[in-house]
């Protein structure tokens, strides 16, 4: 047995991307798909198939991570 915790799936959040891929199918991260959903981290959008914050400050992994 490892000695690694294991990760309940529920638990998981999985991240938007930054920016859409355009494919026409929505991927899991499309962050469209996430907006229509509404499963997007607070004070997150999308304009122009990119994701943006609302107080217009610049979108990093970091900070989306922190949030979701």
């Amino acid at each position: 047995m490892g000695k690694g915790k294991k990760k309940d799936k529920a638990k998981v959040r999985r991240l938007p991307k930054t920016k859409c891929c355009v494919s026409k199918k929505r991927c899991d991260r499309c962050p469209i798909r996430m907006l229509k959903e509404g499963s997007l981290p607070d004070g997150y959008t999308v304009k122009k198939r990119e994701l943006v914050r609302l107080d217009g400050k610049k979108v990093t992994k970091k900070k989306l991570a922190k949030a979701a």
